[in-house]
């Protein structure tokens, strides 16, 4: 197996044991690690910025609709609620439960 970014090929020989990795593969392998802990985080960040713009943008778009309605109608109009949330779902049973 190799790394994205040209880390050291990790191999096992068939005459060696799979639990006696060397010093270098356990670095090899803690350094695919740190990059995909790197890039999970660097893709949450993103999410993140972008969930919070896109609130941005909904709440701009419901002033935007109040704004017009005002103008069509000549009166306030009626503050929105914002969508609810869906309920959590329940927990799946467990294994061995009785789901009468």
């Amino acid at each position: 197996m190799s790394g994205p970014n040209g880390d050291p090929n990790i191999s096992i020989d068939e005459d060696v044991d799979e639990d006696e990795f060397n010093d270098e593969e356990y670095a090899a392998i803690n350094s695919m690690l740190d990059q995909i802990n790197s890039c999970l985080d660097d893709l949450e960040e993103r999410n993140d910025a972008l969930n919070g713009k896109l609130h941005e943008l909904l709440e701009s778009n419901r002033q935007a609709r109040r704004e017009f309605r005002e103008q069509l109608t000549g009166a306030p109009a009626v503050a929105e609620e914002p969508p609810k949330e869906p309920p959590e779902e329940p927990p799946a049973p467990s294994e061995g439960a009785d789901l009468h």
